[in-house]
Parts: C-alpha cells; sequence; structure tokens
C-alpha cells in the first residue's frame, strides 16, 4: 500500500454488524455477554465491536478494511478471534508510526441491555488498545424495535502521529 501522509492527526472510522440467532454467544468488546438469548453469526467470533475498532483503525489512514486482511471465504479466518484481528490493525498502524488516542463507540442492540457492562467494555478495549480508559467512550442504544434481529456498531477514532 502506499504510505499515508504523514499527518500529525487522523480520524478513523469503522461499522459493523451482524445477525443474531438463538444458540451463539455474544461478545462485545472482547467481553462475553451474560444473558444473552442470541448471540451473532460470523465466520469469525462475531464481535461486532473489535471488527468496527479494527476497520476504524485503518480507515483512519486508508489502509482498507478488515474483509480485506481477513476474507469471510478464506477457511483459516473461520472462528478467528476477534482480538487478533484488532491486534493485527493495530500493529499495521503502528508500522506507519500512528497510534489511536481516542476511541468512541455506539453499540446499538434492543436485547439485552448493556449499560451494566460499560465499564467492562471500556476497560477491555483500553487494554487491547493500550489507553487509559478514560479514552474510551461507549456508548449503547436500541433501535426502538426496528432491527431487534442484529447488532450494529458504529466507531471513531483518533491517531496521532509519533514524532520522528
Amino acid at each position: 500500500m502506499t504510505s499515508p501522509l504523514p499527518l500529525p492527526y487522523r480520524v478513523g472510522y469503522g461499522e459493523d454488524a451482524h445477525r443474531l440467532s438463538e444458540g451463539r454467544p455474544l461478545t462485545l468488546g472482547g467481553v462475553p455477554i451474560p444473558h444473552a438469548e442470541r448471540g451473532a453469526v460470523a465466520h469469525s467470533d462475531g464481535d461486532a465491536v473489535l471488527h468496527a475498532v479494527a476497520d476504524a483503525l485503518l480507515s483512519g489512514l486508508a489502509l482498507g478494511d478488515i474483509g480485506h486482511y481477513y476474507p469471510d471465504t478464506a477457511e483459516e479466518n473461520a472462528g478467528l478471534d476477534s482480538r487478533v484481528i484488532l491486534q493485527e490493525s493495530l500493529a499495521l498502524v503502528r508500522e506507519w508510526r500512528y497510534r489511536p488516542v481516542n476511541v468512541a463507540l455506539v453499540v446499538t442492540l434492543d436485547r439485552p441491555k448493556l449499560g451494566p457492562l460499560r465499564g467492562d467494555i471500556a476497560r477491555s478495549l483500553a487494554a487491547l488498545l493500550g489507553l487509559p480508559e478514560t479514552e474510551v467512550g461507549v456508548s449503547f442504544k436500541t433501535s426502538e424495535g426496528l432491527a431487534p434481529d442484529h447488532v450494529q456498531v458504529r466507531v471513531t477514532v483518533l491517531l496521532v502521529r509519533d514524532r520522528d
């Protein structure tokens, strides 16, 4: 890939969604969601938060998306732990001498209610990204019944270039 322009700051945006189905686990931000009646249908483990964050990191430097690096047609990606996707995406961003300094995300899910898990998800994501928990904003919404059969996540990330 072509080298990104060496701007001092870059903003990335990522989005991911998965259909929900009974009998599958639901994990968001590396945190297993207890009492979830349905989980994500996906080729990997379906962690929509980690997928959206990885896409935001990559998009901030115009490096494509996780579908390019981890196609759902590749058998070796079946059941892949999304923490690996995030860690490898973060490593690619660091190769270009950038690092995340702030992440904000919104999870849309009708059930179960995620409010009690806000701190757990923020702590998990902060640890995976090497950030203080105060730099990871986690918000939750419902679809108001418009899309009860899926989980969707939207993420923005601020990247800063390391000094030469």
